[in-house]
């Protein structure tokens, strides 16, 4: 029984509406759900402010990050952030494990499952391996990424920078530019944002925009894809550079880093098209020269290391719904 008794914080939600084992994707939290996960996150940041910035929520939980992807970012976040709390903590990855002498990945989490793992924080290069692990363990599986899909965590850390500095997203215009196509983070930012209120404009080469989410939108925001960046940045609220893979031109789906440097690099010329003061961010790891200049992914509307910084907050609040929904 994982001993969630100790609320983190004055004013923490006492009875936490959160119902769910898994959390795999974005798309199907519903807008109450999402403001559960933002105050939950006002608390945990309020606790990494103390002198110690821990506490004792998560003691006598086992929280394992099964990584078959090289991370830093997402993988040290889950790390402190379920030390914070109590909990203990396993890292594994594929190199160096079963995985390597053919053990499958429904025999590594039920073998995770055995050894006493309450949350299982899983990583992989091919789409929809979580949903699969989540079918096959009691455990709470949370996506910390699968391929080109789903990234859940970051979108929901995203979103909580945003507000923090914006307040609400109503009928914000946020900008996402680069390679849309093959980015999970630009995925599940565009339904966090979307539930939130926010307008969102997917911008870059057509060859790496979706054209499924031409139609995307609903009831608070909507979607529009463009590829022409200056337009783009016309009013926008914030604007997200999404990290641009060299092999990418290798595979013919942009003519050259050169030219992508020429048409879609945020820099300062594009920036001051974007409403004063609107915020700068990258999910990471960044290719500075090429989809962001260096001068303003360091610049003053660059929030994009409070987005690291947030991410501790936010995967604490995670990690403290979930605990909290398995003891009911």
């Amino acid at each position: 029984m994982l001993d969630v008794q100790e609320r983190p914080a004055a004013g923490a939600v006492e009875a936490p509406a959160w119902h769910r084992k898994d959390l795999l994707d974005t798309d199907v939290l519903s807008r109450a759900e999402v403001e559960l996960v933002m105050e939950t996150a006002d608390a945990m940041l309020e606790v990494r402010s103390r002198p110690v910035g821990k506490v004792a929520t998560l003691r006598g939980a086992t929280v394992v990050t099964l990584f078959y992807e090289q991370s830093t970012r997402t993988r040290a976040s889950f790390e402190v952030a379920a030390k914070a709390m109590g909990a203990d903590v396993v890292n594994l990855t594929a190199s160096g494990s079963s995985v390597e002498k053919g053990e499958s990945l429904i025999d590594t989490v039920r073998t995770l499952e055995a050894i006493g793992a309450d949350l299982l924080v899983m990583r992989h290069g091919k789409s929809g391996a979580p949903y699969l692990a989540a079918r096959h363990t009691k455990a709470g599986v949370i996506n910390g990424g699968d391929g080109t899909h789903a990234h859940p965590t970051q979108a929901l850390l995203d979103l909580y920078t945003m507000r923090r500095h914006l307040g609400g997203l109503e009928g914000k215009r946020v900008v996402i530019v680069g390679d849309v196509l093959h980015s999970r983070v630009a995925r599940s930012n565009i339904w966090t944002l979307l539930t939130a209120g926010a307008d969102v404009t997917l911008c870059g080469p057509a060859t790496l925009l979706p054209r499924t989410l031409a139609s995307a939108g609903g009831e608070h925001g909507r979607v529009t894809l463009t590829a022409n960046l200056d337009e783009a940045m016309a009013d926008a609220d914030v604007v997200m550079a999404l990290r641009i893979q060299k092999e990418r031109q290798a595979t013919g789906l942009i003519p050259s880093l050169r030219e992508y440097i020429n048409v879609y690099q945020v820099n300062a010329a594009r920036a001051a098209k974007a409403k004063p003061g609107a915020l700068i961010m990258h999910p990471g790891p960044m290719n500075e020269g090429i989809e962001i200049a260096p001068d303003i992914a360091h610049g003053v509307d660059s929030v994009i290391e409070e987005q690291v910084a947030n991410g501790v907050a936010v995967r604490m609040a995670v990690l403290y719904l979930m605990a909290t929904a398995r003891t009911k």
